[in-house]
């Protein structure tokens, strides 16, 4: 339903409102047309989130963003969020009344267009504080004072004003032309206009619609929804700036090839399709999370006003300096894009604003959700779909504080096996050490949302890092492309803990160019003989097994001679050197194979048909690394840091620190859409590349502030108590500098979006 109601916007807009029209309409006072506006009654958009029985279509929030973000993409000179979903959101939550009904009948047929005049401060928020003035005179009500910003100004029938009256908010219909009335239009950078409402009026007791909680409270919620399709408008106008500047990319000559072919140019663009596909996820979720939990309206339309705001400025300002000079003309259409994205970010608040208001509010909620009271049942098995979301987090919460031991908490480096295997042991013990294998093969099978809500809380807990290769990818592998016998070989093994797994991918001279590796297998009878070398090897020096890519046919084209091996690491002929790297640890290894004998069983898929299966490896590698897991691990490190040492009161700290949040959090919707995509066993799209790139230097930001707020602290090499904790502020920062790296440089893996997704030409 959704979907037809977002292709009959695009196709009315296109008939009914070309840019040639907004340009016209910028001369004129309203800035809009009625005759146009009842053709939009008519389609159902003043009606959209209002009830059948009071001629609406009830269709809800994510419908009105779905006609939202295509008059994003094609700009409408009618006020369609000031001017239908406005009115609408808060008459149909106001009491039952005459003219209530009455109005809320005239706004859905089209012949009324009304605006909600509320709000009478700069930087005002909320529908609170309320200074124009409602005084009882005889049979009518007096109203003085000032609204400001108020959309529709001129050209609206009249408007719903707030007022205080004896110390109670009250919502009052005020006719326009009502004696006393004076609207001062004011025109917006794109064309548009906002008013000021100068008020000294009388008007009938009885156009008073509503008074108390049920006043603020309507207009609360009105305007969090119009945040959300505000959202959906930005996510419009960053999508369509994107593909007309990717398209002037393509065509554009300089220097006799298209400007699309300079690198430089291709990885700011990836990086614009980063922040694109981060505020499609957000505002996906976000929806979707209201649907479910409505009481989280608040934050939730705070966090995508946010997003989608940063990503609109970020690409529209983007698309101006690709576009050269006839970007700052105003016959570039892109001009129109950045002045509608530049009038929405300041309308109704800002990003930076909204940032710290979703912080603010997930805050609160938190601290009430860690004080509830303790689960005391922790099943091995359950229909985890239908759990709700807070007593599943609950629940996890509860077992990691009677089950984690408190010394493992936070640790600042990786923990060696000896160190994590009573807590890998007790995990398996319980059934909770693979949330996302299916339940056939040991695992939870978690759904999407509970997968998301189970590593949040063990990152927010401090739950250190298992030794996971075994976990996270040979497992998933081996489950999707091993041998029955090799499913049961391996797979019981690695949930009991008997084999720890080791990656051999990258080589000396082979790291994302992971292609050109050398290490060969030559078959021999029933065994394949292994020579060379692997590096990088994350905890070689602790595993049971490795699994190798190795050259299985030299004369083949480089990714046609490739295969899978698993391999024993007690097999004679290996040896493993660990390396001490720059924060003092020794995480990596090199691992040397002189003429190593591995049973011909032990190939996973066909010989020399390693390279899909790799790519699938690299898939779910670009997954893992692009996991919100470790950056949800050092904001939470950052928390304790932070709380311990009251920096939230800084108001400049509080917002670095809401930002990272929201980095996060978006970080995770669209890690749960790639995830979807492995649940289902499809092959993740070159795409996923883009999650490796945000994760990774988000992780980087998250752990340079780390360290700064840590002050003198930042430069320690010893761990630092912070609030219930122990932390090394300086560990996670020098760990940072490897992600960027390992999994496909972060250069690398915006050449593959630049090339397989974007398809940016090349120099041929």
């Amino acid at each position: 339903m959704i979907g037809a109601f977002r292709d009959s916007a695009r196709d009315f807009l296109h008939a009914e409102a070309p840019l040639a029209r907004l340009r016209s309409l910028r001369e004129s006072v309203p800035g809009f047309e009625r005759s146009k506006w009842q053709v939009m009654a008519k389609s159902g958009w003043t009606g959209v989130l209002l009830p059948e029985a009071a001629g609406g279509l009830d269709l809800g929030l994510a419908a009105a963003c779905a006609i939202a973000e295509e008059i994003g993409r094609n700009p409408l000179s009618e006020p369609f969020i000031a001017g239908a979903l406005l009115p609408a959101s808060v008459l149909r939550d106001l009491p039952d009344s005459t003219l209530r009904d009455d109005l809320i009948r005239r706004h859905v047929s089209g012949d009324l267009i009304a605006g909600l005049a509320w709000q009478e401060q700069l930087g005002q928020i909320d529908c609170l504080p309320i200074t124009v003035q409602a005084i009882i005179a005889g049979d009518k009500l007096r109203i003085q004072g000032k609204k400001r910003w108020v959309v529709p100004g001129g050209g609206a029938d009249g408007w719903l004003v707030s007022a205080m009256q004896s110390e109670e908010p009250v919502l009052c219909w005020l006719e326009a032309g009502t004696p006393g009335l004076k609207v001062i239009d004011q025109a917006r950078i794109d064309g548009t206009y906002m008013a000021d409402l100068e008020i000294e009026v009388e008007i009938p007791i009885a156009n008073c619609l509503a008074r108390g909680d049920s006043v603020t409270k309507a207009i609360d919620t009105a305007m969090d929804r119009a945040r959300f399709a505000q959202a959906a408008e930005l996510l419009g106008i960053a999508r369509q700036s994107f593909e007309i500047t990717l398209a002037y990319l393509n065509v554009r000559i300089q220097f006799g090839r298209p400007i699309g072919t300079n690198q430089a140019l291709q990885h700011r663009m990836v990086d614009a399709y980063i922040q694109q596909e981060l505020a499609a996820a957000c505002l996906e979720e976000a929806l979707d999370t209201c649907e479910r939990a409505p009481d989280r309206l608040r934050a939730l339309a705070s966090r995508a006003k946010a997003r989608c705001a940063h990503a609109a400025t970020h690409i529209t300002r983007l698309a101006v300096q690709f576009h050269g000079a006839i970007g700052v003309t105003d016959e570039c259409d892109i001009s129109l894009y950045v002045k509608r994205a530049t009038n929405l970010c300041s309308w109704l608040g800002g990003a930076a604003l909204h940032r710290r208001r979703y912080f603010d509010n997930t805050q609160r909620a938190r601290a009430v959700e860690t004080n509830d009271a303790q689960a005391t049942s922790f099943p091995r098995e359950a229909d985890w779909a239908s759990m709700s979301e807070t007593d599943f987090r609950a629940m996890v919460r509860a077992f990691l504080r009677r089950h984690c031991p408190e010394n493992i908490r936070f640790p600042s480096k990786r923990l060696h096996w000896h160190e994590a295997r009573d807590w890998y042991m007790t995990l398996s013990r319980q059934g909770w050490l693979t949330p996302a294998w299916p339940k056939a093969h040991g695992g939870m099978e978690l759904p999407p949302d509970k997968l998301l809500a189970f590593s949040e809380e063990f990152e927010q807990f401090g739950a250190p890092r298992l030794p996971d290769q075994g976990l996270l990818m040979i497992g998933p592998i081996l489950i999707r492309y091993g041998s029955d016998e090799q499913k049961a070989r391996y797979l019981p093994k690695i949930l009991s803990g008997e084999n720890i797994w080791c990656q051999g991918y990258s080589e000396p001279n082979a790291g994302s160019d992971l292609a050109s590796l050398r290490t060969a297998a030559v078959l021999e009878g029933e065994h394949l003989v292994v020579t060379g070398q692997k590096t990088w090897t994350t905890l070689a020096q602790d595993a049971t097994h490795i699994y190798l890519l190795v050259r299985t046919d030299p004369a083949a084209k480089k990714q046609a001679g490739i295969s899978l091996l698993l391999v024993d690491l007690s097999t004679p002929g290996i040896a493993v050197r660990p390396i001490r790297t720059m924060s003092g640890s020794q995480e990596f290894c090199e691992v040397f194979f002189d003429a190593v004998k591995v049973p011909r069983t032990n190939l996973v898929g066909e010989l020399n048909g390693g390279w899909t299966i790799a790519k699938s490896l690299l898939g779910f590698e670009r997954i893992f690394v692009g996991s919100p897991k470790q950056c949800q691990y050092a904001l939470a490190q950052l928390e304790l840091l932070a709380t311990s040492r009251q920096l939230f009161e800084d108001a400049g700290f509080a917002a670095r620190y809401a930002e990272l949040h929201l980095d996060v959090a978006d970080l995770s919707a669209a890690y749960t859409h790639f995830a979807d995509i492995v649940k289902r066993g499809e092959q993740l799209p070159q795409s996923v590349s883009m999650l490796k790139i945000w994760a990774t230097e988000t992780y980087t930001r998250v752990c340079a502030l780390l360290s700064e707020a840590a002050d003198e602290h930042g430069g320690d090499s010893a761990e630092t108590q912070a609030g219930n904790a122990i932390c090394n502020a300086v560990a996670p920062m020098l760990y940072a500098m490897v992600t960027t790296i390992y999994g496909g440089s972060n250069e690398i893996q915006r050449n593959i979006l630049a090339g397989q997704v974007l398809r940016l030409p090349t120099i041929k």
